[in-house]
């Protein structure tokens, strides 16, 4: 059986990644954190578990704050274009949340969930077909 494979990087190429194994989710998060972070509506992630599941090559740098749960969250993006290319979680060191449109393949990215959907703004739609958590999904 072979391995599922995600790769991708910063718009300039300095930060390559690989993702290994399937995502454990796919979603878009409207919390207030990340429609400022992104300058949008919300941010979008594939979520992966696993120590290895993200291996990354190149420097990221790194910027950390308490998210909607209170939890701390690190935000990593390349330092010479800014590109955003992943999150990672001090209350679960193993899950590795990485932005889709950082994909080689964007296209991949399936979103089945809305996070903190309480927190939507009125102009920010989403297919009505994705499940809508009042709240962050369960730990």
């Amino acid at each position: 059986m072979s391995q599922t494979t995600y790769c991708g990087g910063c718009a300039c190429g300095a930060v390559r990644y690989e993702a290994t194994g399937a995502p454990v989710a796919e979603l878009h998060c409207q919390c207030r954190h990340c429609q400022m972070r992104s300058g949008t509506g919300h941010s979008s992630y594939l979520v992966f578990a696993g120590v290895d599941a993200v291996r990354v090559a190149g420097r990221l740098q790194g910027w950390s704050v308490a998210g909607d749960s209170g939890n701390e969250k690190t935000h990593a993006f390349c330092p010479t274009c800014g590109t955003p290319v992943l999150l990672t979680f001090v209350a679960a060191p193993t899950i590795t949340a990485i932005h889709p449109a950082s994909l080689d393949a964007p296209e991949r990215f399936h979103p089945t969930l809305v996070a903190y959907g309480s927190r939507a703004l009125g102009w920010d739609h989403h297919d009505p077909a994705l499940t809508v958590l009042a709240k962050g999904p369960p730990a």
